[in-house]
Order: structure tokens, then C-alpha cells, then sequence
């Protein structure tokens, strides 16, 4: 693996091949269960057809558990089991996660009804394209950076409205073992900016694969370097008892005047790194225009976690999937 050059608008991660399980490392399923699951994907993404036409109709809470009824529908049609450990906020908040795989996606919408940050290239995606538009996602084009102030004040007014919003900060996926895997630059602090305007609290969610029937993490749901979508797709399908962990953390309650770039790193440290188990952890952010500290209260964190053992995930470079401002 090689050192990841830092680009502000097309972060890319140092993730290969090597990132990717060996051969035989995870235990796989019969061809007839396979197949199995790829017609009960297919059937899923048609009846995500319908569901894109009748969002616009349904009242706010019937679109919610709609799409998070198709998310986790759909993630078990894949094989693949949703796992939440912690509580969501009852009301509105802005949701970051880690970027490991395609998976991320489904998994943060199996948990929580939020609308999405995407790159403005998912739009024009078959299917998946009309239905992220139908669920209210925000697009973000990153050929034009003058734009992310009108992406910014989007989602600040969803947040306001009481909408919850998701984002992947990281900008792409990677295999979170450090090094030089890591994408250059962390969380993009863009969009932490609209969770201060919007007066929303920011809830970190860390998203981990691991295979039930080994008890370890694993890569399988990794979209790594020069991979297309159809293989990765193959080796979930493949794979036996893939179960994805969604841990949330502790809720931030950033003041009005907070800066949003040390906004950014403690929610990155809250993703990355183990919680404290005695409670709340003390944060201080300093506004870029005072030069007095202003605290930040932090939700005292659901009972203590752990990640699991050996946990590694795979990534794929911003080019194929990125869902980040």
C-alpha cells in the first residue's frame, strides 16, 4: 500500500487488495443459497421500485419505518445481519459514521430514518438513484465546491424542520487500519457546521463487519481499489452468517458558537476510538472568532462496548462510492 495523496473534495484511501480476506479465511454458503439471496435481492430492489413512488405520499413517521423496514429487509436478503448496540436520539440530530462498505448505507437506514448525504453521481444510479431521491437525499456535487455552502444550509434546514440527517465525513471508504490506508485530512468539518446553525446535536455512529460463524472482524463487505461493485457484491452474497454492528456513541450538543473543525475531530475520536465507560467525557471547542473556550455537553454514552476482536473492514476508493460533503 502506498501513501494516499490529501484532496480536500476527492479524499481516496491507501486500500487494496491486501485489504481484502484471503481465500477460504471466511466461511462460505452452498451455490443454491447464493443464488437464493440474489433473487431475494433482486426482488427487494424491485419492490424498492414501488417504495420510491409511494414515499412522497406517506406521512413523515410511515416514510421512516418504510425505509428502515426495506434497509434491514433488503440487508438480510444480502445474508447479512444488523446489529445495534446503544439508543438513537428520539428527536432530530446529525448522524456521522465510518465509511467501510456499500453496506454502510443500508445499515445506517435499517437504524435510523434519516436522510442521506450522497454524491451527486447516485442520482443517475438505476433504481437506487430514484429511491435515494424519493427518501429526501441531499446530493452533493464536488465538481463544484462553491457549492457546499447551499449543501451546508440544506441540511442545517432539515436539522431545524426536525429532520435527522446521515453522513459518511471520511468521504470514502477505507479499511480503518490506519497507516497508510487512512484518507487524508479525517472528517471533512463542512457539514458539522450545519449541526451548529441547525442547534442539532451530532450523534457519532461506528460501524464494524464482522463473521458470526469465526466470532472476528472481517473485510468481505470491503469495495477496495480497482474492484467493481458486481464482485464485492458476489463475496457478501457468498459469505456465511455476515453480521454489520452499528455502536452509538455519545450525543455532542456543540454551543452556537462552536468551532466545527474541532467539532469534526471529536466526533472522528468518538467513531475511532473506545468510549469511555464511566460516562461523559469533558470537550472544549474554541470559536475561530473568540479566543474564550465554549463547552460542548456530551449525552453521557450508552453501556460499555467494545470492538470486536480483530475487527478490519474493507474500503473502495472516493471514485466508486463516496457519501460525504
Amino acid at each position: 500500500m502506498t501513501a494516499v495523496a490529501y484532496d480536500l473534495w476527492r479524499p481516496t484511501s491507501g486500500c487494496g487488495a491486501a485489504c481484502l480476506p484471503a481465500s477460504g479465511a471466511v466461511p462460505g454458503v452452498p451455490a443454491a443459497v447464493r443464488a437464493g439471496r440474489l433473487a431475494a435481492v433482486l426482488g427487494m430492489l424491485v419492490a424498492g421500485t414501488g417504495l420510491a413512488l409511494l414515499l412522497p405520499l406517506l406521512p413523515s413517521r410511515e416514510r421512516h419505518a418504510a425505509v428502515r423496514g426495506w434497509a434491514r429487509l433488503t440487508a438480510r436478503a444480502f445474508g447479512v445481519r444488523v446489529v445495534v448496540q446503544g439508543r438513537l436520539p428520539r428527536r432530530r440530530a446529525l448522524l456521522v459514521a465510518n465509511h467501510e462498505s456499500w453496506l454502510d448505507v443500508l445499515a445506517v437506514l435499517a437504524v435510523a430514518p434519516a436522510r442521506m448525504i450522497a454524491k451527486s453521481e447516485v442520482r443517475a444510479w438505476p433504481l437506487i438513484g430514484q429511491l435515494a431521491g424519493a427518501a429526501g437525499t441531499v446530493f452533493v456535487d464536488r465538481g463544484r465546491p462553491r457549492d457546499l455552502p447551499v449543501m451546508v444550509g440544506r441540511v442545517a434546514e432539515a436539522l431545524r424542520s426536525g429532520r435527522s440527517v446521515a453522513v459518511f465525513p471520511e468521504g470514502t471508504t477505507w479499511c480503518g487500519d490506519g497507516g497508510a490506508c487512512r484518507p487524508g485530512g479525517g472528517f471533512r468539518p463542512a457539514v458539522f457546521q450545519a449541526a451548529i446553525d441547525g442547534g442539532a446535536p451530532v450523534v457519532p455512529l461506528r460501524i464494524a463487519y464482522r463473521c458470526a460463524a469465526t466470532g472476528v472482524g472481517t473485510t468481505t463487505a470491503a469495495f477496495v481499489g480497482e474492484e467493481n461493485l458486481w464482485r464485492s457484491v458476489r463475496r457478501v452474497l457468498a459469505a456465511r452468517r455476515l453480521v454489520v454492528e452499528v455502536t452509538v456513541a455519545a450525543a455532542l450538543h456543540p454551543a452556537r458558537d462552536a468551532d466545527r473543525r474541532m467539532l469534526a475531530r471529536a466526533a472522528e475520536s468518538a467513531v475511532h476510538l473506545v468510549p469511555s465507560p464511566t460516562g461523559a467525557v469533558p470537550a472544549r471547542f474554541r470559536p475561530t472568532s473568540q479566543p474564550a473556550p465554549v463547552a460542548l455537553s456530551v449525552t453521557p454514552p450508552p453501556p460499555a462496548w467494545s470492538p470486536p476482536a480483530g475487527a478490519a473492514v474493507g474500503t473502495e476508493p472516493a471514485r466508486e462510492l463516496d457519501l460525504a460533503a
